[in-house]
């Protein structure tokens, strides 16, 4: 998929409060080099990146209060993740609003990233790599394509799978 423009933006200390209260995250477990943000890639997200990969595996939350949080503040999902280094990423989105504590595959919430770290200036080399749902038993790779140009579309491509409605 090619998302449409992107864009992202510091996040309000509201939004900062509300999201690390309920992921009961501290000023300490963020990682610096990524500063919190909304960012949208066809949707609003707020994301918060983390300097350790087993925080983000720990992520835990109440859903009726997720899903409160994420209404207040507009966004579908509240994205963790981790610089495992420049070009990878394992990622969580926690997607009360949808009703599930977390979404396994997010091709709006990857687009929306990969604008923020573009726009940031981070080395991509033209691609990044999201690994998503991997701590819930659901592995998918997203893999994004990008230009230099700020704010400009993304291109989202992965897997899916098929899941069976019961009968």
């Amino acid at each position: 998929m090619t998302s449409p423009p992107t864009e992202s933006r510091a996040i309000t200390k509201d939004e900062a409060r509300d999201t690390m209260e309920l992921l009961s995250l501290k000023n300490d477990d963020l990682d610096p080099r990524l500063p919190p943000a909304r960012i949208h890639g066809g949707s609003d997200h707020i994301m918060l990146a983390i300097h350790d990969r087993a925080r983000l595996a720990e992520m835990a939350y109440d859903l009726d209060e997720g899903r409160d949080v994420m209404r207040q503040h507009g966004v579908v999902t509240i994205m963790l993740v981790h610089a495992g280094d420049d070009r990878a990423f394992p990622v969580g989105n926690a997607f009360a609003s949808g009703g599930v504590l977390e979404d396994p595959a997010t091709g709006a919430a990857a687009a929306a990233f990969t604008g923020y770290l573009r726009d940031l200036g981070w080395p991509h080399g033209g691609s990044f790599t999201i690994r998503q749902g991997d701590d819930m038993g659901a592995p998918s790779v997203i893999e994004v394509g990008l230009s230099d140009e700020v704010g400009s579309p993304v291109h989202v491509s992965g897997n899916a799978r098929l899941i069976q409605a019961d009968r």
